[in-house]
């Protein structure tokens, strides 16, 4: 929690938060947090050409105009990781302003899948311990760090 309040983020419910005072357009995201049976999460690094690119995230992307959070996720880790996954549990919506978006993340947690994640789009990928205090691979995307943050708490 000490880290959202250094990021500025507020609680609210079980939703982090961050205040969109510029008004500007949302982006709506769908987040998927993969999670295996050792209680390692995957992170992926931002290739090169994108904002932030050398950052690490939770693999996501846009939400197209008429998807669901489920059928974005499935379309985007089959094209980020070359997976299929069979279902997902929502875990937080939190909403982050960056220079050159403010978006809203939908987060869920990913289990199920078929196929080995890897970086169909040339990024790197590396599994972290859910157990550590932090990831291995830094820097990390300000807005994973809440996402993190949440599922420790609800799995702890």
């Amino acid at each position: 929690m000490a880290i959202c309040k250094a990021l500025g983020w507020i609680t609210c419910l079980d939703k982090f938060v961050l205040v969109n005072q510029n008004s500007r357009p949302i982006t709506e995201v769908a987040a998927g947090i993969l999670l295996d049976q050792s209680g390692r999460y995957l992170l992926g690094q931002r290739p090169a050409g994108k904002p932030y690119a050398g950052y690490w995230e939770v693999p996501g992307g846009k939400i197209e105009k008429g998807e669901t959070v489920f059928e974005a996720l499935a379309r985007e880790l089959r094209e980020e990781l070359g997976i299929e996954i069979q279902s997902n549990t929502e875990l937080t919506i939190l909403e982050y302003d960056y220079p050159h978006a403010y978006v809203r993340l939908h987060v869920s947690i990913i289990r199920d899948w078929i196929g080995t994640p890897s970086g169909c789009e040339g990024q790197a990928l590396s599994w972290e311990l859910l157990s550590a205090e932090k990831p291995s691979v830094e820097p990390l995307l300000p807005a994973a760090w809440p996402m993190l943050e949440r599922l420790k708490a609800l799995l702890r």
